[in-house]
């Protein structure tokens, strides 16, 4: 039997739908979970989640991000092993040939080669951010600079509260983050990082940081903000770092600038300013 153009046709717009998913096919229901996990792109994701407003489609998405998140993580903690037993088996072999040398010359040396293994894994962010004078100073003059917006809401507590949920809801995917609280949920700088990752997925990969890192978790976060945001370094690391938990206030400022700077980039849209 012949197959029409029309046919044949049909057949190969299947295949291409079946092969590609892109954001708008969420709003006609077409994806499935076997779908969703074929996807690799985290800003994909991202934005199916950002459109899906039915329950079950938002869990299946927030699924698939999380377990996305985790095979990168399990990918590069891999890699990371095989270097480092690559680097081993090179320090040895350096080891054994320098042993045979001293046996040929009959010398003895207390020289050792070195290893180079620490210098192939640096910190995952050795810049540092430029101090401000008083990173309590600033915090003041920016609350003052922003009373305005704030006191046009319904009341502090209102706008707290939303703003809160905000950030539970974009760092939601997010293994290792929980915010429940502008204080302890943000002491080790993962929250920052998730939250900023969120909306630039491509400036640094996630899966790879350590919640012990701490220093480097709040240079990476306000770093990438300042840069891809314009959102100034309101809290200073060091002030962080001396603190067991950071002060709400400073966290929950910081918080409301950054979001500040995405709604003017056009990143984030809504009625309601915080």
């Amino acid at each position: 039997m012949e197959v029409g153009p029309d046919e044949g046709a049909v057949g190969a717009t299947s295949a291409n739908e079946t092969s590609e998913t892109t954001p708008s096919d969420m709003s006609s229901g077409t994806l499935t979970s076997q779908q969703l996990a074929a996807i690799e792109d985290e800003e994909v994701l991202n934005k199916l989640l950002d459109k899906a407003v039915d329950f079950d489609e938002r869990r299946m998405i927030r699924a698939a991000l999380r377990d996305l998140l985790k095979k990168k993580r399990e990918k590069r903690e891999k890699e990371r092993g095989s270097r480092q037993d690559d680097l081993r088996q090179q320090a040895l072999s350096k080891a054994g040939t320098g042993r045979m040398g001293m046996n040929r010359g009959g010398q003895t040396s207390n020289h050792q080669p070195k290893s180079h293994m620490h210098s192939q894994f640096p910190a995952s962010t050795t810049s540092s951010l430029s101090k401000t004078t008083s990173s309590m100073a600033n915090l003041a003059i920016a609350t003052a600079h922003q009373s305005s917006p704030v006191t046009a809401a319904p009341n502090m507590k209102n706008v707290k509260q939303m703003l809160l949920d905000w950030c539970r809801a974009k760092t939601e995917p997010y293994e290792g983050v929980e915010i429940h609280n502008f204080s302890s949920s943000w002491s080790d700088g993962i929250a920052f990082c998730a939250l900023v990752h969120r909306f630039f997925p491509d400036a640094f990969e996630y899966s790879i940081l350590n919640p012990n890192a701490r220093k480097d978790n709040f240079e990476l976060a306000f770093s990438t903000a300042e840069r891809l945001a314009d959102c100034p370094p309101l809290l200073d690391v060091e002030d962080l770092l001396r603190m067991h938990e950071p002060d709400w206030k400073c966290v929950y400022t910081y918080i409301q600038e950054f979001y500040r700077c995405l709604v003017e980039k056009g990143l984030v849209k809504t009625k309601k300013k915080l």
